[in-house]
């Protein structure tokens, strides 16, 4: 067995999710670090954040993978006063390598939405909008499938919530009674709300819903629900980490893979039973 590479680790992330299917404003693949540096231990998570890289600092990752982008947007300075400079200094001074698969993981097969959409237990899934690759098989952003037997409004989002492990969602428009066909966007797919209507879904499930969306969907009578960006696109980590074990194995190599134990969603529940002595519950944690 031999200790990879970060150029190899790019190889088998790119066999998953080619980096051709981002979307042009994005910014994915390594973005810290060097293609030669060792990757013998890997960290996963879904969002780049300082606790994430102490965390691999704790647990000795010398390469962090996240679904989110570590730099976006253009740096016009790196101030390591801020977050994200403190971020970046602390990684560039254990030498940990961070690498982002971001909307190539959206529209990947076996990516964020098909995850989704098969913990649902949907089949005969197919992209809502198809990547235009005629080369590649399920590619593109969402997904659309099928109930065998449809579930009643109740038995979706009693399952919708179990997967998401949530406690409640914001929905906009008007439940069905009974519901056969459901489009999924994992995080930020508020524009493709028409789009899973016209593609005749019952509910579309995303995030980050905007409010002249909401009120398109409550005027259509269109269900469309917010899942929240953490919540619909967390699953997709333990997918990733289980496929780069799978390719670690098929590849020889000596590889300590881990998902995050420390990440916790960036919102809080806050609601009347809380106005006593006990702490806000962070969107996505159990009670």
């Amino acid at each position: 067995m031999r200790k990879p590479t970060v150029a190899d680790l790019l190889g088998v992330l790119d066999s998953m999710a080619p980096q051709r299917l981002a979307e042009q404003w994005d910014n994915v693949g390594l973005l810290v670090g060097n293609t030669s540096a060792g990757a013998g231990s890997i960290l996963i998570g879904l969002d780049p954040t300082i606790a994430l890289v102490e965390e691999a600092v704790a647990v000795g990752a010398d390469t962090i993978i996240t679904h989110h982008p570590v730099i976006f947007k253009p740096l016009s300075a790196i101030d390591t006063s801020s977050p994200a400079g403190r971020l970046l200094q602390k990684a560039l001074t254990h030498d940990i390598s961070i690498i982002g698969c971001h909307t190539n993981l959206d529209s990947a097969a076996d990516g964020v939405n098909d995850v989704l959409a098969e913990l649902l237990g949907l089949e005969s899934l197919s992209p809502l909008m198809p990547s235009g690759e005629q080369q590649e098989d399920n590619t593109g952003l969402g997904r659309i499938g099928r109930y065998p037997t449809p579930l009643s409004s109740g038995e979706f989002l009693r399952r919708l919530l179990h997967v998401l492990q949530l406690e409640a969602v914001n929905i906009a428009g008007t439940m069905p009674e009974q519901i056969g066909t459901v489009a999924v966007c994992g995080g930020s797919g508020s524009d493709l709300a028409p789009v899973a209507y016209a593609r005749g879904a019952d509910v579309y499930l995303t995030a980050e819903v905007k409010h002249a969306m909401a009120i398109w969907a409550r005027e259509t009578g269109f269900a469309v629900i917010d899942g929240t960006h953490y919540a619909t696109e967390k699953p997709a980590t333990f997918q990733l980490a289980k496929k780069l074990g799978q390719a670690a194995a098929e590849g020889g190599w000596h590889i300590d893979i881990k998902l995050t134990e420390t990440e916790v969603p960036p919102f809080v529940f806050v609601h009347t039973s809380l106005f006593d002595n006990t702490q806000p519950q962070r969107t996505g944690e159990k009670p």
